[in-house]
């Protein structure tokens, strides 16, 4: 079995249209939460994942937007979750609010989270990565940090697929990955996108400047 995993979308259509674009054929398609907040086409990229029936985990921006919370967000993530909340339809806040925290798919060999197995808000960067993490799935997929890296165990491989749409490992292009289960390989993407159209967009909405000038340091 191949999956396609993605993670934080953060409402980046262009990213996230290069990536389904540029992604080989796989089984199915899994993603790690976020798919809300910063950009300014949270609407569609929801849609777009309703609509592939792709199994999604809940991460903290998407908890912000339907829960009327801005946790401890700063202005920048704050004003993207205010804008998703006035942008989102009642069909896309349903299914938003329904998100679990962790699932399982492949028949339990693969186990979603955003931040961490047991805190979904706790940053697990790969350099943390570690075989305790795992819990009897041959591959744990995590998110939140916007940064792409895997790490291959004799138990099993945590992965982080990096950022669709805000990527902060110093590579603007769109992150992705493509797991392979039967041969328990990864293969890391990586797509370039139209940061000029986001960035436009951005400003059009009246979105803070910064979100759209950080997507071309991928910081």
């Amino acid at each position: 079995m191949r999956l396609g995993v993605i993670s934080d979308v953060h409402g980046n259509l262009p990213a996230l249209d290069a990536v389904l674009e540029s992604m080989p054929p796989v089984d199915r398609l899994v993603c790690a939460g976020d798919v809300v907040g910063y950009n300014p086409w949270p609407e569609e990229c929801v849609s777009e994942l309703v609509e592939r029936d792709v199994p999604t985990v809940s991460g903290n921006h998407d908890r912000a937007v339907t829960s009327g919370t801005g946790f401890r967000f700063n202005s920048m993530a704050a004003a993207g979750v205010d804008y998703a909340r006035d942008a989102l339809s009642p069909a896309s806040m349903e299914w938003l609010s329904a998100l679990p925290n962790t699932r399982h798919v492949a028949d339990g060999r693969v186990k979603l989270a955003h931040g961490h197995p047991s805190d979904p808000d706790r940053y697990t960067y790969p350099d943390d990565f570690s075989p305790s993490l795992l819990d009897g799935e041959d591959l744990l997929v995590l998110g939140h940090t916007h940064v792409q890296g895997h790490r291959i165990y004799d138990d099993g491989i945590v992965l982080n697929p990096g950022s669709v749409g805000q990527p902060r490992d110093g590579d603007p292009r769109a992150a992705y990955a493509v797991a392979d289960l039967d041969a328990m390989e990864i293969e890391a993407e990586r797509v370039g996108y139209d940061i000029d159209r986001v960035a436009e967009r951005v400003r059009e909405v009246g979105l803070p400047e910064r979100l759209a000038s950080r997507l071309y340091e991928g910081q």
